[in-house]
């Protein structure tokens, strides 16, 4: 079986090397007695390539009306942006703006690819 995305992620290393970010998984909420909430999370180190969005992701974010500092990021995995029926999702990457910087909150804001093996989305820089 032929793993695309393993020649594609081989052919852009000269170019644009992956980095280990942390994949912070939400899977929902705990609710005390009193009615705060607090998350269920757990974070994992993962592989991924961050990448600038292109022109069509850029209108295609612009038409959802969401705004802010964004990248593209592929990675193995299954990543999730909200999805509020299972009270799921809202997955943040943790990685910096630029190779060696601070590290920062990404907040996946949409998935547009989803595959057996790997993803891609759009994430949403959080308040940095």
């Amino acid at each position: 079986m032929m793993k695309l995305r393993t020649i594609a992620n081989g052919a852009i290393q000269g170019i644009n090397r992956n980095q280990q970010i942390t994949w912070v998984q939400n899977s929902g909420y705990t609710t005390a007695a009193d009615g705060t909430r607090t998350p269920n999370q757990a974070s994992t180190p993962v592989w991924a390539n961050v990448q600038a969005l292109s022109g069509t992701d850029l209108r295609h974010m612009d038409g959802l009306n969401i705004q802010g500092v964004m990248r593209s990021v592929y990675l193995y995995g299954d990543v999730e942006g909200i999805v509020r029926a299972n009270g799921q999702g809202g997955d943040i990457l943790q990685f910096p703006m630029s190779p060696g910087g601070t590290m920062h909150d990404w907040l996946v804001t949409q998935v547009m690819e989803t595959w057996s093996e790997w993803c891609r989305v759009i994430v949403t820089l959080q308040n940095p």
